[in-house]
């Protein structure tokens, strides 16, 4: 029996325990930097919706009750509990067994030296890939474009962007992928396209073409100075733009070049599923697909709430982030397209949690195989732009929860970098000295998470933040549209430096190969965006010869995934809950007996070690190996004993007593336990 919907006397409690509730109020409480035992607190539990809106009438303002419980009312109170948590067994795939490599083409490699990465360029460094052990490449959008987004406005899905390529150099990439035992993904844009793609011309200039519902325009009456609603754009400013031909707007909540798809049109539909089985007959193993929980928006598009649109910095993403039809439309995608093929989906899904994810991904409820969700890549209470410090131990907080709650029906997207946020060692701590034990405390953790890793170009040679000194020398839309909305405000360095703070530019340096070459390996012309600095040391060529490098520790870490998928890729996961708050560590357990135990201090400070089991052995570590007396032989020094000169990992044999008593800065050690269930 269905419990009856939500509604203004429903108790916190109540809707905690709603999917979207508990993504929403988690979502809030992260914005505000407090902690979830806020809202498990009785008193607070048992405050009713209607009192609480009276309660904060002048935080939240008039409607946000009735915005709320609309957004609630979406899921079926009970669908959530239908879900699996835990014991049903893992059921096998090959994506989740691999490895996946995004790509950045436009950063990665130059073939023809007009700065420009392309595909010819990939398909020269194809063999690096195989390499190191990747399974699948995931290319961020190679389409046809006029690259007001770097690609993500695409002007024509089926012809190839010329800087990149041609279709017949696409061909030759897919095969030489697949000739190498590879898989490639690509970059699915479906929440909107380019203002110059032939619908949005045909709909702008013709309103009563066939395409005149492919996208959202609005009347420019009763005042046409003013938009329709209250909605703005990912990328500053409104979400709406005025085309006098038309005497109307058109919504597009990235750029103004990037205009919104309007999913209610079946036709729209139709092309699209046209468009995704032209490129799947074409071989390719299947899409990320972009931001793709925006697709249903709520029916006449309301204005945003005022409470919610301060708190998340964007108003109007209420009815849009999880919209009524969003189950809907995925599953019809899946049902006419995906499920005909042997690939794999994973969606970018802002602002989606774990119980939202889980209804996404679930595989009883065939929609997608993946997401990513990015409540993890920001400390509680900071946004990407923020000067901070990221605290790692969130870090391992948010992992322990989704490892333990996210259920075996369910499989999670482990990443740390992508084409969009800074790089992860300059968020967490810059100082030099620790950038190889960071670097290579994050492999470990990405690599020994149940889950598929997801790395990006550059990651796995601890590449860095870039040393950007001026606006000018940046390409990324929306730190310039962000750098030109707060100068007026702040000034120019103060806007420089907010900018500087969370520049997706910083992901986006050319890919650094050999420092004997010009522009470190990536063109013999001159680069679109400047190289970092750093390229010296930090290089494909030099990292491959130095084996404490954290490329080849990338290198032996996927090697041991690759080599006991029973423990370290289905196997559990359970928490050590005696190591403390400053260490995360936990075990990999098959069903076979093999057992591993993750150690890892995620502070700058040294940390008392915990009580191993009897039958440790070492495995690798980021550091030169145990130390008894706690002294530092070195941040960053090869494993030594535990790693061969080829990076492969070797067993070290350590007796409990003479394991470490203190944990280094950010110390990471893998060992093998000799009796599972530990």
């Amino acid at each position: 029996m269905k419990r009856a919907k939500l509604s203004q006397d429903s108790r916190i409690t109540d809707i905690y325990q709603n999917p979207i509730g508990h993504d929403v109020i988690d979502k809030i409480l992260l914005q505000m930097g407090k902690s979830k035992r806020w809202v498990t607190n009785a008193l607070v539990g048992n405050i009713k919706l209607k009192t609480l809106a009276k309660m904060a009438q002048g935080l939240l303002g008039q409607g946000f009750a009735d915005t709320f419980l609309n957004l609630l009312n979406i899921e079926d109170h009970d669908v959530a509990s239908a879900l699996s948590r835990q014991r049903a067994p893992v059921r096998p795939a090959w994506w989740k067994e691999a490895l996946v490599y995004q790509i950045y083409p436009r950063s990665f490699k130059d073939s023809n030296g007009d700065g420009i990465g392309d595909l010819n360029g990939i398909l020269e460094k194809l063999d690096y890939l195989a390499d190191l052990g990747v399974d699948v490449i995931w290319l961020s959008p190679i389409y046809d474009s006029p690259n007001d987004d770097n690609g993500y406005d695409i002007r024509d899905y089926r012809r190839i962007m010329a800087e990149f390529g041609t279709m017949a150099d696409f061909e030759r990439l897919l095969d030489g992928v697949h000739s190498r035992g590879m898989k490639l993904i690509m970059d699915l844009v479906i929440n909107h396209t380019s203002d110059e793609h032939a619908w949005f011309q045909e709909s702008l200039q013709n309103p009563d073409s066939p395409y005149r519902d492919y996208y959202f325009w609005r009347s420019s009456a009763p005042d046409p100075s003013q938009p329709p609603n209250n909605w703005t754009s990912f990328f500053s400013g409104s979400a709406w733009k005025y085309y006098p031909e038309r005497d109307a707007w058109a919504l597009h909540l990235f750029s103004q070049k990037q205009m919104d798809l309007n999913w209610e049109t079946d036709l729209l539909r139709a092309d699209l599923y046209a468009m995704i089985k032209w490129w799947l007959n074409k071989g390719i193993d299947g899409f990320r697909l972009d931001v793709i929980n925006y697709i249903s928006k709520q029916p006449g598009l309301p204005n945003g709430n005022e409470a919610i649109g301060k708190m998340m910095g964007y108003y109007g993403i209420e009815h849009y982030f999880y919209g009524p039809r969003l189950h809907e439309f995925l599953r019809e995608m899946r049902r006419e397209t995906f499920d005909h093929y042997d690939v794999f989906t994973v969606g970018e899904t802002p602002g989606i949690g774990m119980e939202m994810g889980r209804l996404l991904t679930a595989e009883n409820r065939r929609e997608l195989d993946m997401i990513f969700s990015f409540d993890h890549l920001e400390n509680p209470g900071k946004v990407r732009f923020d000067d901070y410090r990221y605290d790692l131990r969130y870090l391992g907080d948010y992992y322990r929860d989704w490892m333990q709650n996210y259920g075996n029906d369910c499989w999670m997207a482990v990443f740390l970098e992508n084409h969009d946020n800074p790089r992860m060692i300059s968020k967490v701590n810059p100082d030099p000295q620790f950038r190889e034990v960071i670097g290579k405390l994050l492999a470990m953790l990405q690599l020994t998470l149940k889950g598929t890793p997801f790395l990006f170009q550059g990651q796995e040679l601890g590449m860095v933040n870039a040393d950007f000194g001026a606006i000018e020398q940046m390409r990324d839309v929306e730190s310039i549209n962000l750098y030109h909305e707060l100068l007026p405000q702040v000034g120019a360095d103060a806007a420089f430096q907010k900018v500087l703070c969370g520049s997706r530019d910083h992901a986006r340096t050319p890919m650094q190969w050999d420092c004997a070459a010009a522009h470190g390996g990536f063109t013999a012309g001159e680069p679109w965006i400047s190289l970092n600095p750093d390229d010296r040391h930090h290089n494909v060529a030099a990292e491959l010869k130095d084996p404490c490098s954290i490329l080849n520790f990338y290198s032996t870490l996927i090697r041991l995934r690759k080599a006991d998928p029973a423990a370290l890729i289905y196997g559990d996961f359970k928490a050590v809950s005696k190591a403390g708050a400053n260490v995360f560590a936990y075990y990999r357990l098959s069903d076979n007996g093999s057992c591993y135990l993750i150690e890892l201090n995620m502070t700058a400070a040294s940390q008392k070690a915990f009580r191993k089991p009897s039958g440790c052995t070492l495995v690798l570590s980021n550091y030169a190996g145990p130390d008894a007396a706690g002294t530092d032989a070195g941040a960053g020094a090869c494993m030594g004993a535990c790693m061969n000169a080829g990076g492969a990992a070797e067993a070290t044999p350590a007796d409990t007593a003479i394991l470490p008593k203190a944990l280094r800065p950010y110390e990471a050690n893998l060992y093998r336990v000799a009796h599972a269930r530990a």
